[in-house]
């Protein structure tokens, strides 16, 4: 109870530490569509709560290493470790009520995944289109043209913030198309979003206008001998343009399909079903090409082309046939193969696309099957991978574990994203590649928990120097045999 007491602490504390860590990076990376928006607390307290839920999984693994490196790394310090030991206690007993607390764990994170995480997913990414969709606070600079508002640039030379009033004016309608474009020049301004919040009003005082009016008025005459520009003068000028400020929620609906909306009962599915649909398209082409491309040709019956069996088609010499043409008919023969031969490519690339398409789904749908698993999994394998480094190497607190738990993260996640990337460019196995960060680390959780077990000094430098001289003197000796030989 004391260990299970101690590691828990230690577990929430660096769990949050992970969780802000992530969670930065992944606001980093979509830092664009957030800022200049005018988005709501509401709204972005929305995404924070998404983005939360969509680390959770990467975070659990970092968590349990460095909880458990810590932990261990404090008993080992305070030498309570060599006294459960002096006392007849394993090291096994010791992290016997860890173990079954991180099997628990394993379990609970696994659910998440399948449960919570494609709801959360569905949510976040949808909510980040809708973000990316919004339209720009309406913040208009000094000194240079703004192209927040659709089909205008607006350039103002002074700004009165408090009032809101634009001074020196100049606006660059292409609403109606670049050749019917309009320029507003006015001494001053002001701009409002209506009501609804999906128009802006442009209020502008004693200034003048010109239009381009050569275009329509060429369409509707016919002859090019008209005015090139309307000018108009004015006190007072409203201007109506859309501008929609308000929060357009994109349709969940539409990623019900993607392979991060999907628990696992769905992936099986939906692997099975296109797996069927593929296979039904493969063989449908693979029929129809050998049928009438290679091995058949093509008679007309009833309108409709059957292909020969091989017993009705006549038999010729082609070599022979070919031999007797003349030049001229040669020549027509090897351009009409050709042409058939690029078509019948088309074909083929063609279809090689379609099938494409279904590999590359069912890809997704296995990568993401296998990741509900090894992400929970890996959370076992850091605690034997932490639990005995932090017996191995007898330091606490937050200097030794900190950078060791960085680097065994990093290594963890280069593997994890190579495999990632071989699987799903087809390059291995989606089982091979999502396993292959699990494969990789479990040998080496094996063998720390059993040097930790042994008491072994691993990290101890003349436990390494004494092996470097007992290998250079198995080494002299092997080379005094050889050389009496």
């Amino acid at each position: 109870m004391y260990l299970l007491k101690n590691f828990l602490g230690l577990f929430a504390a660096t769990f949050f530490i992970c969780i802000f860590i992530l969670l930065m990076q992944f606001v980093w990376l979509h830092v664009k569509d957030l800022v200049g928006k005018g988005v709501e607390l509401s709204v972005l307290a929305e995404f924070f709560v998404y983005a939360v839920a969509s680390v959770i999984p990467l975070a659990l693994p970092l968590a349990i290493l460095l909880a458990s490196l810590i932990s261990f790394g404090n008993l080992g310090e305070k030498f309570e470790l060599t006294a459960m030991k002096a006392a007849g206690i394993s090291l096994f007993r010791i992290m016997r009520p860890l173990a079954i607390a991180i099997a628990l764990l394993c379990v609970g994170a696994f659910f998440f995944s399948n449960n919570i995480l494609p709801k959360s997913q569905t949510k976040l990414w949808a909510l980040i289109f809708s973000l990316r969709q919004k339209s720009p606070e309406l913040d208009i600079p000094v000194g240079e043209f703004y192209d927040g508002i659709s089909g205008c640039n607006v350039y103002v030379r002074q700004k009165n913030a408090r009032s809101g009033m634009l001074y020196h004016v100049m606006i660059y309608d292409f609403s109606e198309g670049f050749q019917n474009a309009t320029v507003i020049v006015a001494d001053s301004g002001q701009i409002q979003i209506t009501k609804d919040k999906k128009h802006l009003m442009l209020t502008l005082y004693d200034g003048e206008s010109f239009e381009n009016i050569k275009q329509s008025q060429q369409r509707a005459t016919g002859t090019q001998q008209n005015i090139p520009y309307r000018r108009e003068s004015f006190e007072r000028k409203q201007l109506l343009k859309d501008f929609d400020s308000e929060l357009s929620r994109y349709d969940e609906s539409v990623l019900q399909d993607q392979h991060v909306a999907k628990d696992v009962k769905a992936l099986v599915h939906s692997i099975d079903s296109v797996n069927e649909l593929a296979h039904e398209k493969s063989h449908q082409q693979s029929s129809k090409l050998v049928s009438k491309t290679y091995f058949g040709r093509d008679r007309v019956n009833d309108r409709q082309l059957v292909p020969v069996s091989q017993e009705e088609r006549p038999q010729f010499d082609v070599d022979s046939l070919y031999a007797h043409l003349s030049p001229e008919r040669k020549r027509r023969v090897a351009e009409v193969t050709e042409e058939k031969v690029r078509a019948q490519r088309d074909q083929i690339d063609y279809n090689a696309m379609l099938l494409d398409e279904y590999q590359r789904y069912i890809r997704k749908h296995e990568i993401e099957l296998h990741r509900k698993f090894t992400l929970a999994f890996a959370c076992l394998i850091f605690f034997f991978i932490g639990a005995p480094l932090g017996a191995i190497i007898r330091k606490g607190g937050l200097g030794a574990p900190v950078v060791i738990s960085v680097v065994m993260f990093i290594i963890y996640y280069m593997i994890d994203n190579t495999g990632y990337k071989m699987a799903r460019e087809a390059l291995w196995p989606c089982w091979a590649g999502m396993w292959l960060s699990s494969f990789a680390l479990l040998p080496i959780g094996v063998f720390l928990t059993y040097k930790a077990a042994t008491d072994s000094g691993i990290f101890n430098p003349e436990v390494w120097l004494k092996a470097w001289e007992q290998s250079l003197k198995k080494l002299q000796e092997l080379w005094t045999k050889y050389k009496k030989r």
